[in-house]
């Protein structure tokens, strides 16, 4: 019988060794960290108007964002509106082909004019899309009560 030297082998072996483990844990946090910038979304930087009351939209079919700049985007794609014209009646020719209908979400930055988001409805409206949502940054209730009592003392004091 094979024993080691000054040592006691009636003893039984109860310590896990965690190297394999930390090892395989290192190699997936890895693959995460690799694959997760894939993952991201690319996403247009539009500063959306507040609201108190909005409803959460299902699924659109065409998502159309203004920016800042006045730059139309249709499903995060540029695009002009003789274009969007165009592929608003395509989009709803394919869903009157399947029987669903068409919804439209239209984003616009905070800095665009109502007068450019109401030609942007009106386009939609002209296409036969009667369903459509303007998106919005929710409100908290707190934020609400704070700009109310801004403007009332802001009244006050004048």
């Amino acid at each position: 019988m094979a024993s080691k030297l000054g040592g006691n082998d009636d003893e039984a072996i109860v310590d896990i060794n965690i190297t394999p483990f930390v090892d395989i844990i290192l190699v997936v946090l890895i693959i995460f960290m690799v694959t997760a910038t894939y993952i991201v979304q690319e996403s247009i930087k539009v500063n959306l108007p507040e609201a108190a009351t909005g409803e959460a939209t299902e699924d659109s079919s065409l998502a159309i964002t203004i920016d800042a700049q006045g730059q139309l985007y249709m499903d995060g794609e540029p695009i002009d509106k003789p274009t969007l014209r165009a592929k608003i009646s395509n989009e709803k020719q394919l869903a009157q082909k399947n029987g669903a209908d068409v919804v439209c979400l239209i984003g616009a930055d905070h800095a665009v004019s109502h007068g450019e988001v109401v030609s942007i409805i009106d386009l939609v409206k002209q296409e036969g899309i009667a369903k459509f949502a303007l998106n919005i940054e929710p409100v908290e209730e707190k934020n609400i009560r704070m700009k109310e009592a801004n403007t009332a003392s802001l009244e006050s004091s004048e």
